[in-house]
């Protein structure tokens, strides 16, 4: 990390010594940064449209509590008592508030009782990207659609616009609140500040290292979680849904989810 604040310090002073009148993509022709270890993971893994399968039998209480503690551990997600000050990236809730589309008069029991693990879907037509006044959430090229809390103003206009209760809204400071006493679970992510909004980033930090989701990692014994290219018609999550039935969110809305569910 120092050799890399150097040399991008070097950077800088080349520029501004002599090269301050170049056009950027004059100065990058002159300095090759992936050779000062600027750049993407060779290791980083790449798709077209990522998407999650979620196998609802195979989610039984302790495979779910793996997964909802292992993506709150990984970002530093705080634990708030009242439901009103709440932040959740990842949690559970009944097929009825889930699925409220897709409601039966005489649904089985074991589905109408079972807790649905539930996300944000990174749709391929994501509401809240469009609402945004500051371009703080975007969707990548991948399907993931991402969150800037540095440009969020805390607007909520997304959080209006998602269709699914996706997104938390810091009416604390984590930093001075939850964090107080004690350090944050994972020094490596960043912890967010009162009156910004978060949500699930599927991972995009572990995925640019080379690495599945934390949630998918966690419970990857069991295979509960499945994460893969929808575009790719030889991975994984593709073989599933050829072989299962699934269902979506809401997919009446229009904004064509990537998280199916095995029912």
């Amino acid at each position: 990390m120092e050799r890399s604040r150097r040399s991008f310090l070097k950077l800088v002073g080349i520029s501004t010594l002599g090269l301050g009148t170049l056009s950027a993509v004059d100065l990058l022709d002159k300095v090759d940064l992936r050779a000062q270890g600027f750049g993407p993971d060779p290791k980083a893994l790449q798709g077209e449209r990522w998407a999650l399968v979620v196998d609802v039998e195979k989610l039984d209480e302790e495979t779910t509590r793996k997964a909802i503690e292992a993506c709150h551990l990984v970002h530093n997600v705080p634990h708030y008592e009242d439901y009103e000050e709440e932040i959740k990236w990842i949690w559970t809730d009944t097929y009825e508030h889930a699925f409220p589309g897709q409601e039966y008069d005489y649904l089985a029991e074991e589905v109408e009782e079972r807790p649905f693990l539930l996300l944000c879907n990174h749709c391929s037509n994501p509401p809240c990207c469009r609402v945004c006044p500051t371009q703080a959430t975007w969707q990548r090229e991948d399907g993931v659609v991402m969150m800037d809390q540095h440009r969020c103003i805390g607007c909520r206009y997304c959080m209006a616009a998602c269709p699914f209760g996706a997104r938390s809204f810091n009416w604390k400071d984590p930093r001075t609140t939850y964090f107080k006493d004690k350090e944050p679970p994972n020094p490596r992510y960043p912890t967010r500040t009162k009156g910004v909004v978060e949500k699930c980033n599927l991972c995009a930090e572990r995925l640019a290292e080379g690495s599945m989701p934390a949630c998918v990692e966690a419970v990857k014994d069991t295979k509960a979680i499945v994460f893969g290219d929808l575009e790719d018609p030889h991975s994984e999550v593709r073989e599933l849904l050829h072989e299962h039935f699934a269902i979506r969110r809401k997919p009446e809305l229009g904004t064509s989810p990537n998280v199916y569910y095995i029912v």
